[in-house]
């Protein structure tokens, strides 16, 4: 795989069209992903999507391997758009009312496996967090990335990525226990 992205990388500096469509195939969908995660509305996030590219395609020469992945040096342009783009854009906040929501989730059938009520508070707790916490959680539970790589994505230090972590699963036990 590494020597496959050290092809593709010197394929993308000669500009290469083939290796365009080769980036966009790899890496496309986990860079979509991620976008998607940050920027609630889709065509929103195709706009970012295509930034992203755009930007990669434009920076590939000062892309350096010796200090993340390609992956990884992708998910930081994408995380760093994605941000520049919302806060470019009034946030839209969504508020759940207690009322309708709590009672629905109360009321669930006794057949529906508990599991199943964990994963939908989880995921109304997720979208409560502000979208920079949002992708570092799932940068890190869905994407299985490191707290390096993390810290590189988000232009932080790990140390800070790993306190960032503790203080907002402490947060979404707090979010859960008002759902």
């Amino acid at each position: 795989m590494e020597q496959d992205a050290t092809i593709l990388i010197s394929d993308l500096r000669q500009h290469k069209s083939a290796a365009c469509q080769r980036l966009l195939s790899t890496y496309g969908p986990m860079v979509f992903r991620m976008v998607q995660r940050i920027v609630p509305s889709h065509e929103d996030a195709e706009e970012v999507y295509q930034d992203v590219f755009v930007k990669a395609l434009r920076g590939i020469e000062g892309y350096n391997p010796r200090q993340a992945s390609l992956a990884t040096w992708l998910s930081h342009i994408a995380y760093h758009e994605s941000l520049n783009f919302i806060r470019g854009k009034k946030p839209t906040i969504i508020y759940l009312e207690d009322s309708d929501q709590g009672t629905d989730m109360l009321e669930a059938p006794d057949d529906a496996p508990q599991d199943e009520q964990t994963i939908q508070q989880l995921e109304q707790a997720l979208a409560k967090l502000p979208p920079h916490e949002q992708a570092i959680v799932s940068m890190f539970y869905y994407d299985n990335m490191s707290l390096a790589d993390i810290a590189y994505v988000t232009g932080s230090i790990t140390s800070t990525v790993g306190s960032q972590l503790s203080r907002i699963r402490k947060k979404l036990y707090r979010i859960i226990k008002t759902l």
